[in-house]
């Protein structure tokens, strides 16, 4: 009847909510003729020389379940009933016990319980989770520790020993997906200088997420005119830049010139 307390402590201990903790006790029984006596909250020996094992778990309120073994060919209706007002009695006492230590759920579901998050994309954005040959999800699952599923809807289960392993599976999933906004700031990199094919630089490539990158044209990196991409930004750069098009075949155009002046959003470590 130990583990029924314990399953309520830590139910609620890891901020799972519960209607009312249970608890539980087992209640034994010594019948010599006409003489009785019930015992409460019995151990192996009570158990084994005994004459009932009658455990009894529940609320405040109410029984939650019972189960009963018999060594004798039956009980009165007393003693029956003497044996469930003893059980309540001492089913209030373990619960006043279990209050002290925990009156009720946390607030907030603990870091250390296991989670099971779900998410949604695009059914044709699944070949980038996937990756050739499962190689990007079982990077996840490697690096994670979490178990990933991916349904042909778009429906993404993750299945995770703890909220950090959860979280981290989430956030790279997300980014793997990630979709430019028209008119919205990201910090990015510079990948590479735009090049005509006699050598003249015309812009930037700057990567805003992981694999998604657009052009920065040279008349939009400052307000200025800038005769060389060079003089303003070299490989490798960090830059806030602002979506200001995608073109019909999903081509991002970026624009320094706008994102000047605004503050850079904040990155998570």
């Amino acid at each position: 009847m130990a583990t029924v307390c314990g399953a309520s402590l830590a139910l609620m201990d890891a901020g799972v909510i519960i209607k009312s903790p249970v608890a539980g006790i087992a209640m034994g029984l010594i019948k010599e003729g006409e003489k009785v006596v019930i015992l409460t909250d019995i151990l192996g020996d009570e158990d084994h020389h005994g004459d009932m094992d009658f455990k009894v778990a529940g609320t405040k309120t109410g029984i939650t379940g019972f189960q009963m073994d018999i060594k004798i060919s039956g009980l009165t209706r007393e003693i029956l009933r003497q044996a469930l007002a003893q059980a309540r009695e001492g089913r209030e006492f373990i619960l006043g016990k279990m209050e002290e230590a925990l009156a009720g759920p946390r607030t907030e579901l603990s870091a250390y319980a296991p989670r099971f998050l779900s998410m949604r994309v695009k059914p044709d954005r699944i070949r980038e989770i996937i990756g050739p040959q499962g190689k990007v999800i079982r990077g996840i699952q490697e690096e994670t520790g979490v178990k990933i599923n991916v349904e042909d809807d778009g429906l993404v289960k993750i299945f995770s020993p703890d909220s950090q392993a959860a979280d981290k599976a989430a956030d790279r999933i997300r980014n793997l997906i990630k979709e430019a906004e028209v008119g919205e700031l990201y910090l990015g990199r510079v990948t590479s200088i735009a090049r005509k094919p006699d050598g003249k630089e015309f812009g930037a490539f700057v990567e805003i997420f992981p694999g998604v990158d657009g052009l920065v044209h040279i008349s939009q990196l400052a307000k200025e005119r800038v005769r060389n991409v060079e003089d303003v930004l070299k490989e490798g750069d960090q830059v806030l830049v602002k979506v200001i098009g995608i073109d019909e075949r999903g081509k991002i155009k970026l624009s320094r010139k706008e994102a000047l002046g605004l503050p850079w959003p904040e990155k998570k470590e």
